[in-house]
């Protein structure tokens, strides 16, 4: 009769496993960001190339053909959000100059109000300037560091999604091989489920992407804050990523109202974003989105924070899709079922602990 285990030797196996998980989570970031982007693109593009196929095309051209689509449309709104970057730096030294004045009339206020001698507010902002200088070449570093990287990944990205969509079959028929026979049905139905969820899921995320830029750009123009278009855009990209994003996608053109016109404008920004989130979180995202994804916001937050940690960005935004996967597969395995049921957004009638009496 082997002997069972006591509660506290489990959860120290469980701790110790997590650690182990996520920390080669953390040191892999390099070699597994690209290949998770790869991965979620491929199934984006699986329908195309299938397409192509049934026109009698070769299935190497017809990958080809996708993964050139797809590069076109990239190109496109790359060159696009270019054009209103170079358009932004002619503005540069006018915003350098707005800058000091506000930070002048922040330092006077600060020292009016405080009362505070400005000579010494203004030594000490000096102070902390130095002190970043000295580490601005290990900043300048990690830069370079992390756009070489960068242009790595971008440069293997299409790599990737050649081989994943070139040996898709041998993938399925690895991942069949690993489960008995009796297993095969419930496997298929799984991978069924998670192909067309990351299918609809990228597909919606497009839509809102492009209908939040057109209100962002929109009410920004209407508000007359310069560069409407390139911040609508950043807005509507940022807001990609689950309630951090809309924060970010707030503050940059409140900032430029602040800089460029009055305190009014910047006031003027926040309620028009706050009503075009209202507009995106319960109408947008519930119809096109979330439909697609059954994750609740408690553990969306979560899952948002634990990917930042590990991957920064890229890890923010491949959370959602992610978890998303691990629910389709808790749901599928009894053991695991009671995590698929706390990451989904099925709320009980009644969220009090259910009371069984024994009858006498």
């Amino acid at each position: 009769m082997t002997e069972k285990l006591p509660l506290y030797h489990k959860l120290s196996i469980i701790t110790i496993g997590l650690f182990i998980f996520f920390y080669i989570l953390f040191i892999s970031k390099e070699i597994l960001v690209p290949l998770a982007f790869a991965w979620l693109l491929a199934i984006l593009l699986n329908p195309i190339v299938n397409y192509l196929q049934q026109k009698k095309i070769n299935k190497i051209l017809a990958i080809v053909l996708a993964i050139l689509l797809m590069m076109l449309v990239s190109v496109a709104i790359l060159f696009f959000i270019g054009s209103q970057v170079a358009k932004f730096t002619e503005m540069i030294p006018e915003l350098k100059q707005k800058i000091n004045e506000l930070g002048q009339d922040v330092l006077s206020w600060f020292s009016n109000t405080f009362n505070i001698a400005t000579p010494k507010l203004t030594s000490m902002i000096e102070e902390q300037k130095d002190k970043g200088l000295q580490g601005a070449g290990g900043i300048v570093g990690t830069a370079l560091g992390s756009i070489s990287g960068l242009f790595v990944g971008l440069f293997l990205l299409p790599v990737y999604i050649f081989l994943f969509l070139f040996y898709k079959p041998l993938l399925l028929e690895f991942i069949e091989k690993l489960f008995s026979k009796d297993k095969h049905k419930v496997v298929s139905e799984v991978l069924n489920e998670t192909k067309g969820l990351i299918q609809n899921y990228l597909i919606g995320l497009m839509i809102e992407m492009c209908i939040v830029a057109t209100m962002n750009s929109v009410a920004l123009m209407l508000i007359g804050i310069k560069y409407a278009i390139l911040l609508g855009v950043i807005g509507a990209i940022l807001n990609l990523i689950p309630y951090i994003g809309g924060m970010v996608a707030i503050a940059l053109p409140m900032l430029m109202g602040l800089m460029t016109d009055s305190p009014i404008s910047a006031l003027y920004v926040f309620l028009a974003y706050a009503l075009i989130q209202f507009i995106d979180n319960n109408f947008l995202v519930p119809k096109i989105v979330a439909s697609k994804v059954k994750v609740n916001a408690l553990v969306s937050i979560i899952v948002v924070l634990i990917g930042g940690a590990l991957w920064g960005v890229a890890g923010m935004f491949l959370s959602i899709p992610l978890i998303a996967i691990l629910k389709v597969i808790f749901d599928r395995i009894e053991t695991l079922e009671p995590f698929g049921y706390l990451i989904g957004d099925d709320m009980p009638e009644d969220g009090s602990i259910k009371k069984h009496s024994k009858k006498e």
